[in-house]
């Protein structure tokens, strides 16, 4: 066989540099390794609405990131529709189970909104999931049980076991804002979460037979070893009024908490339409699209 005809046949010739500016910001590695990479700048500009929304990303630091995942015969679950492309000898199930397990776990996914249903990856190449402008943590369980937030999973290892737990009192459920169902990831393994704050901004606590009580709606993690309920600031309803902070979320026991303060203020910026400049609320295109 003419090698050379072979390279030939493999690699164009291009006056294109694909010279890809990708950043490790992390990298963790069990059976499968997973990394949060971040493109350096997007240049990708073809009109001016963009080159408006890119130029005010670039000042203020904002960049594209992406997980990386190498498998090497292992398996990995990941959010559906969350894969951008594989590369390698690699097969897709699902963790469905039977027909009575499947049932079960539809009917969890209407009530919970979360689905439990997860698309396995397993074989021996790499995944490139979708990139986006979030931020990712990585989190090694170690036959640990965490309860996350809805919506913050976002891939995990074969041997983490994912289910949902129920609110174990009817404080957290009435006046709570996490609803009945909580995702629960449990077993050993690497999970990927997706936050929306950066790893800066998130506050670890780690409670040893104690109590953390927030006002407001910002823990994304604790371990199962906490108990989590709704509770009155003061013994009476017209002193938590007088009080303004009314019911706070209460966490005890011995164990962990994630926290991010900060996603208050962003909360505020998205529903006050705080303005930003040209093509913000203060000054918005005319191309009705543009929302």
């Amino acid at each position: 066989m003419d090698i050379n005809a072979v390279k030939a046949a493999m690699f164009l010739k291009t006056n294109i540099d694909m010279n890809n500016t990708l950043t490790k910001l992390s990298e963790m590695k069990n059976q499968s390794t997973f990394q949060v990479l971040e493109y350096e700048e997007l240049k990708g500009v073809t009109d001016v609405k963009t080159a408006f929304m890119l130029s005010y990303m670039h000042d203020a630091n904002i960049k594209l990131r992406q997980v990386r995942i190498v498998l090497s015969g292992s398996g990995v679950y990941i959010e559906p529709d969350a894969l951008s492309f594989m590369r390698g000898p690699i097969e897709v199930s699902t963790n469905a189970g039977g027909m009575l397990s499947l049932g079960k776990k539809f009917v969890t996914s209407k009530i919970s909104k979360e689905p439990v249903i997860k698309p396995l990856y397993k074989g021996v190449g790499e995944l490139l999931l979708e990139p986006s402008f979030g931020h990712y943590a990585l989190v090694e369980l170690e036959d640990e049980e965490i309860i996350i937030d809805d919506m913050l999973f976002f891939a995990a290892e074969e041997s983490v076991n994912i289910s949902v737990t129920a609110m174990k009192n009817v404080s957290s459920v009435l006046f709570g804002s996490e609803g009945l169902f909580q995702t629960k990831l449990s077993g050993r393994g690497i999970v990927v979460l997706e936050i929306p704050v950066p790893e800066t901004e998130v506050f670890k606590y780690s409670l040893v037979n104690d109590v953390l009580k927030i006002d407001g709606n910002f823990s994304i993690l604790r371990t199962a070893g906490l108990s989590f309920s709704v509770e009155k600031t003061t013994k009476t309803l017209v002193g938590s009024g007088f009080s303004g902070e009314g019911l706070l979320k209460v966490f005890r026991g011995t164990g962990e908490v994630w926290l991010m303060p900060t996603k208050v203020v962003y909360d505020k910026m998205l529903t006050e339409a705080m303005p930003f400049g040209v093509g913000g609320a203060d000054n918005p295109m005319e191309d009705p699209s543009f929302k």
